[in-house]
């Protein structure tokens, strides 16, 4: 996996975009518990209470892939996430996923050898391997015109028209959430690397802004 691509949350937003589900998926998955992201707010009423890990950016790549690519129903890929958690995987990106004739085979880490996800039986067939495609995805994400850096933006069809980081999707009150859990602007940057420290100094201040109106 490249370092200089990864960033390591993302938002409900981010996830759509990179994914090519539905904020409707996402959040039926969610409540059915069949892809819950990493990071989340017990009550998911909140905005912005959804926030996915790169690992779960990766594993919902791949279950869009085996969706509409490959026409596996989410019966099937139900069926499927349960016997690889009962193989002891609890996470779609652990292991590398094929299809052969409409059923879907996985590698095992540190292994050659593709078994059926049920009969064991083994294939060879080529691997739904997202990584790169996210990689670029996400690196797309991050590029910005450095005249955006240390600005907030709002627009009709970004986030709901909440206020963003500007040339980003990312609210600035995601940004208030981490600084009030105790994270300095420096850490911010750490979980969001294509902010600049001045972007969350910037979104900081707009928050404060909004706070004193209120």
């Amino acid at each position: 996996m490249s370092k200089n691509v990864l960033i390591a949350a993302f938002s409900e937003d981010h996830a759509v975009r990179l994914t090519g589900l539905t904020h409707g998926q996402l959040r039926s998955w969610d409540r059915a518990g069949f892809f819950q992201p990493r990071y989340a707010y017990e009550f998911r009423t909140a905005p912005y209470s959804r926030v996915y890990s790169f690992q779960d950016i990766v594993g919902l790549r791949t279950i869009a892939v085996l969706m509409k690519e490959y026409k596996i129903s989410l019966q099937k890929l139900r069926k499927v996430a349960g016997e690889l958690i009962r193989r002891g995987y609890d996470h779609w990106a652990d292991v590398k996923l094929y299809v052969v004739k409409g059923q879907v085979h996985f590698r095992p880490p540190k292994s050659d050898d593709i078994e059926g996800v049920w009969d064991g039986q083994l294939a060879m067939v080529p691997v739904v391997d997202v990584i790169n495609d996210v990689e670029a995805r996400v690196d797309q994400l991050k590029k910005r015109d450095e005249s955006q850096l240390g600005h907030v933006e709002r627009h009709k069809f970004v986030v709901r028209n909440s206020s963003v980081v500007a040339g980003t999707r990312i609210p600035t009150a995601t940004i208030r959430r981490f600084n009030e859990a105790g994270y300095s602007v420096d850490q911010i940057v750490k979980q969001y690397p294509s902010l600049t420290p001045e972007d969350v100094q910037a979104a900081l201040a707009h928050e404060e802004r909004l706070a004193r109106r209120a």
